[in-house]
């Protein structure tokens, strides 16, 4: 055929290079790792393929990084595109997939690892945060290959698993995944590391605990009655295979609440845009949740109370690049709200906050499974132990997952900030979203102190202040 002309769309361009800028920033890519692509119909109203180009630098894409390419031939853009253009045709072919994307998600690789012969079998992923629970599902397959880039056993497993999954994990390697926009395959891949980041902490956890309640001494064992424990045989924690059967099989008594499905209709969605100074604070507010990793990619939500209405985003971690959709809604309850908007407006209901965020913070995602050594429950309230973290605070609680509302906002009430166990942070501000802001900010390196004494087998119960183990 006659040889096809590239060209670079400057709509198509900028999208490519905020996401992966965004990608870079949020750790799933090394420098030249992953590969991006879509379809799309060109300025003539015909379709291509839009692929970045092999060894491009995917945080500081250029033009000639994209390539054109036609979705039923092979031209010549195909040699110069990703070594893995044919596994992004076929994911492309699949009914609703308009974008494909791969990513290193390294978490979520070092999750997946085990030391087993090849060729191996590996389990699926389980997630225990909801975010990938309801996102991605309860068990996100796992493949071995022999040749794990671009080969065409690749090529045959990989889009048969997106038939029916948004994601799957090539072991050692990575993640594939399809979406109906670019913006929604970078979600799922940042839900996807996330989780893997989450089991990881929680497995850091359940070792340095347990290995700290075999150490107990005789007449602590005798008061609680705790029989001897050994430290883990390396890869097994039948304490987190515990959490994820559990979680399986009754997600609803270990999760706040299902979050609303992605919403591609609203990505580019400003419903006021003659508020120059409000749009601004929450481009600012999201950018920070998103580059400080205080939720992951359009995830959570936050809001400013208005008279009569609010104004509400419900995608709320956002890169400068990319932004979100910011909703101007009636803060009066509407048929058709999800839980999460619900939640907000019942908060301003019957409180005198004017911003609330919630985030899903992951450190507190991961520590809110915390068991002290002789305790059989997890805690009920995260202390500082750190210098400016118990300045600002005396405790911060942990509510369990089925917390009625009343209870949460008595909590927003007393200390302005409240981890949901399976649920997430809620943070409120009495003028600003920075306010609100500073709460989870503030928690993430309180939460990072703790898991750090916890890891190096230092006793928290020794490091906490005595007033605070009152409260």
């Amino acid at each position: 055929m006659a040889r096809q002309k590239w060209s670079a769309d400057e709509d198509i361009f900028k999208l490519f290079h905020s996401i992966g800028h965004a990608s870079l920033l949020s750790d799933i890519q090394d420098s030249h790792s992953g590969n991006m692509a879509m379809r799309w119909k060109n300025a003539q109203g015909k379709e291509v393929i839009v692929i970045t180009a092999t060894g491009s630098q995917k945080g500081d894409l250029e033009p000639r990084d994209l390539c054109y390419l036609s979705p039923v031939e092979i031209d010549s853009g195909y040699y110069q595109a990703s070594s893995e253009t044919d596994i992004h045709v076929k994911i492309l072919s699949l009914p609703g997939a308009q974008a494909s994307m791969h990513a290193h998600v390294k978490e979520l690789v070092m999750a997946t690892l085990d030391d087993q012969p090849a060729p191996k079998t590996p389990p699926p992923f389980i997630p225990v945060d909801p975010l990938a629970f309801y996102h991605l599902g309860p068990e996100i397959p796992v493949d071995w290959f022999a040749v794990p880039s671009g080969s065409p056993e690749m090529a045959k497993t990989i889009p048969a698993r997106l038939k029916d999954h948004p994601l799957t994990v090539i072991y050692g390697h990575g993640a594939m995944t399809r979406g109906r926009t670019l913006k929604e395959t970078f979600f799922n891949l940042c839900l996807a590391s996330n989780a893997g980041y989450i089991v990881r902490l929680i497995e850091r956890q359940i070792r340095s605990t347990r290995v700290k309640r075999h150490a107990l001494k005789t007449p602590e064992k005798q008061e609680k009655n705790l029989p001897p424990e050994a430290p883990l045989p390396v890869g097994q924690c039948p304490e987190l295979e515990d959490l994820r059967s559990k979680m399986k099989a009754a997600p609803e008594s270990y999760f706040h609440f299902c979050p609303a499905p992605y919403n591609p209709d609203i990505e580019n969605r400003c419903d006021f845009p003659e508020e120059e100074e409000i749009i601004k604070e929450f481009r600012r507010a999201g950018n920070r949740l998103f580059e400080s990793r205080l939720s992951p990619f359009h995830t959570g939500s936050m809001s400013v109370r208005g008279v009569d209405y609010l104004f509400y985003a419900p995608q709320a971690s956002m890169p400068y690049e990319v932004g979100a959709p910011l909703l101007k809604l009636p803060l009066a309850p509407e048929p058709g709200d999800d839980v999460e908007l619900l939640l907000h407006k019942k908060i301003y209901a019957e409180s005198d906050f004017q911003t609330l965020i919630h985030a899903y913070v992951p450190e507190a995602e991961a520590h809110a499974h915390l068991i002290y050594p002789g305790e059989e429950a997890p805690i009920e309230k995260i202390i500082p132990v750190d210098a400016e973290g118990s300045f600002m605070y005396l405790v911060i609680p942990v509510l369990p997952p089925k917390v009625a509302e009343d209870q949460l906002i008595t909590s927003l009430s007393d200390y302005k900030v409240a981890v949901v166990r399976g649920g997430g942070v809620w943070a409120a501000g009495g003028l600003s979203l920075s306010e609100a802001l500073h709460h989870p900010s503030s928690l993430r390196e309180i939460c990072l102190y703790r898991l750090a004494a916890v890891e190096r087998g230092l006793d928290l119960r020794k490091m906490e202040p005595e007033k605070a183990k009152k409260w």
